[in-house]
């Protein structure tokens, strides 16, 4: 693409299997200004036509927020194109809101269930939940040898800010606490806790399974598993977002 006076330039990330598809991490994208979502998505399909097996499923973010066909974009924008999130940095990244006892974190390191669950008790709770999500062994008859989490760090730690302040709206809760684990996962190893403290039980229930949905459906992070005789990246469902 010829560059012009009006020309501006991107920065585009590749996640999951749109990584593997395009192959690459990063790019930095030329484009016509000004320009919208869609004319990017346009642009990158005709260079990269293997992205076109994704259809409509294939998601768009700009500067960390999922982004509508015709949002804006402008020089020195970072794009993010990936699949639809699974649910599923080498230093753990940390978010606490404000003087709360909220937390979201990434790490690389094995998770300890129980410390993160003792982060959330204060005396004015009367129930803590946890749930331990962990890597299973089988799937659909398929043997999983690991699996392998990868996520958009930026936009993952705040859309879990997104989740926590939006839990604490649905329900009556005191403090809810997610880690997410990335990189690999042995079978049996934590890849994600979620604590959710309330003064009472239902309402720590309740938002425990709701936040757990939320992220899986929102959360910017992918899940690769590896089979004994192949490997997969888990996608979800895009229709979640139309």
């Amino acid at each position: 693409m010829p560059l012009t006076s009006s020309t501006i330039t991107v920065r585009i990330l590749f996640f999951g299997s749109a990584r593997d598809a395009v192959g690459a991490e990063e790019i930095s994208f030329p484009l016509p200004g000004p320009s919208d979502t869609a004319t990017v998505r346009a642009a990158i399909l005709a260079q990269y036509p293997a992205l076109a097996r994704f259809g409509k499923s294939l998601l768009f973010a700009v500067n960390h927020e999922y982004a509508e066909a015709d949002r804006q974009i402008d020089d020195g924008d970072e794009l993010a194109i990936f699949p639809p999130v699974s649910g599923g940095a080498e230093v753990a990244q940390t978010s606490v809101c404000d003087s709360s006892r909220d937390f979201f974190e990434l790490t690389t390191d094995s998770i300890d269930v129980g410390a993160i669950a003792r982060r959330v008790i204060l005396p004015e709770c009367g129930a803590t939940v946890t749930l331990d999500g962990y890597a299973r062994e089988w799937t659909k008859g398929r043997r999983t040898l690991y699996l392998v989490y990868e996520a958009y760090a930026p936009m993952a730690i705040s859309e879990l800010k997104k989740l926590g302040a939006q839990a604490h709206e649905k329900f009556d809760i005191a403090h809810l606490g997610i880690v997410h684990r990335t990189g690999r996962l042995e079978i049996g190893e934590t890849s994600v806790v979620i604590s959710v403290s309330a003064p009472h039980r239902r309402a720590a229930f309740e938002a425990c399974e709701w936040a757990i949905r939320e992220l899986k459906r929102t959360v910017p992070i992918w899940k690769k598993e590896v089979f004994e005789d192949g490997e997969v990246w888990v996608e979800g469902d895009a229709s979640t977002f139309a």
